[in-house]
């Protein structure tokens, strides 16, 4: 498992727990590199469509990233 999913796992938790209306926090964690055989950032496995509209998103888009991001993590769905 990768740095990054292991990581997003564990974020993806505490978003999965904000408070209605609570700000969606970025994924970001500064290691923007962009896996050339992926397109996915090899720091928070978003791609560079989702990395440059984070911040015009309002906070639903925003948790649809993220869940995206939980199931490029592996992350399953909980029913």
């Amino acid at each position: 498992m990768s740095f990054a999913s292991t990581r997003v796992r564990r974020q993806l938790r505490e978003v999965a727990q904000l408070p209605e209306g609570a700000p969606v926090p970025s994924p970001c964690n500064n290691v923007c590199r962009i896996d050339a055989a992926t397109g996915l950032c090899l720091g928070c496995l978003r791609t560079l469509d989702e990395v440059a509209a984070w911040g015009s998103m309002a906070d639903e888009g925003k948790r649809e990233v993220w869940q995206r991001l939980g199931a490029r993590a592996g992350v399953e769905e909980k029913a």
